[in-house]
């Protein structure tokens, strides 16, 4: 009969100082695990399991609302309905990259790192979709092809270039300068999020100054606080930090931090198709419409340039001096 044998699992002590988590004391995989031994560790229960499943579950969530769209009226034959698509594809990449890092993460130190090259970029994809989502339908009607409006998405196909570099840059400061590393992942996502918000936090200044009835912008308020809540668990390490131990298999931040996340941008899609379906009721001229060569070329531009930076940033894995590429245990 053919038996499977799963990971034996490792404690914080036995794994190198780039694998550990603070707070987290048990369930470490072995970092130099096979393809195969990764694979079987998604059924097995280990410090990263729920990590894997709480971003590939809702990735297909995403992908039967992607779907439903493209086989809804008008779908990829509405010039209106692009920056949707785009929106939405990036919704299926993102969470989907981020499991499959997770998944494989603990093959080697440098496959690892290749591992969040990919999810990061996945995630500044997502980013520059939110951009087109919101260039199409979020923006106030008296920005709308004002100056600002013009220049938004090329801003933002820059901002995921600088998104994509910093946070690919920030792992190779991880073992010597953990903190560093850590403000400069979050920078590379916050200050985008937060330029591609401006529109919507306009919106929400004129709803608190006048009488606001736009039906979405309730999902918009609920999408930002999650948002922002997502953003103070991933840097706070809570609740692990403070019960070391406890939280190693169920229950840590970042297992929260990915279900918010996701929750997050489940209410940023539906508060984004209420909005284009509002817009739609009164559609703008055919001049600012954003075409789909304008929508598909910045996203290809995205594509492009952070493929560029993985590949820079792989190569850049070979000449880095011996601690990174052969961390040793300290303590057994």
């Amino acid at each position: 009969m053919l038996s499977l044998k799963l990971p034996r699992l490792l404690s914080i002590n036995q794994v190198p100082k780039g694998y550990q988590e603070q707070g987290i004391l048990f369930g470490y995989r072995p970092p130099s695990s096979s393809a195969a031994d990764c694979l079987l560790s998604v059924f097995q229960m280990t410090n990263e399991t729920l990590n894997i499943w709480t971003h590939f579950v809702p990735t297909w969530y995403f992908v039967w609302t992607l779907v439903g769209r493209l086989r809804g009226p008008g779908g990829r034959e509405d010039p209106h309905a692009w920056p949707l698509l785009v929106y939405l594809l990036t919704c299926c990449i993102y969470p989907l990259a981020s499991s499959c890092a997770h998944t494989f993460s603990t093959m080697s130190t440098r496959a690892r790192h290749i591992c969040y090259f990919f999810d990061y970029a996945a995630l500044s994809m997502y980013s520059l979709g939110s951009a087109l989502a919101y260039s199409a339908y979020i923006f106030p009607t008296e920005w709308v092809n004002s100056t600002f409006h013009r220049c938004y998405v090329p801003i933002a196909v820059f901002n995921t270039a600088i998104s994509t570099s910093l946070s690919c840059y920030s792992r190779f400061l991880e073992v010597e300068r953990p903190r560093f590393s850590k403000a400069s992942r979050m920078l590379a996502f916050v200050y985008p999020y937060l330029f591609d918000s401006i529109p919507l936090f306009y919106r929400f200044y004129l709803c608190a100054v006048e009488s606001c009835t736009e039906a979405a912008i309730l999902l918009h308020y609920k999408h930002t606080v999650l948002a922002f809540l997502t953003c103070f668990i991933f840097a706070s390490h809570l609740p692990e930090r403070l019960a070391p131990g406890h939280f190693d298999y169920i229950g840590h931040s970042h297992q929260v931090f990915h279900v918010c996340g996701i929750i997050s941008t489940h209410f940023q899609m539906e508060a984004i198709m209420m909005d284009m379906a509002e817009r739609h009721g009164r559609p703008l001229p055919p001049s600012l419409l954003p075409s789909s060569l304008q929508t598909l070329g910045s996203m290809g531009i995205c594509v492009a340039v952070s493929l560029a930076v993985i590949g820079l940033c792989s190569m850049a894995l070979r000449l880095m001096p011996e601690p990174l590429q052969r961390e040793k245990p300290h303590g057994h």
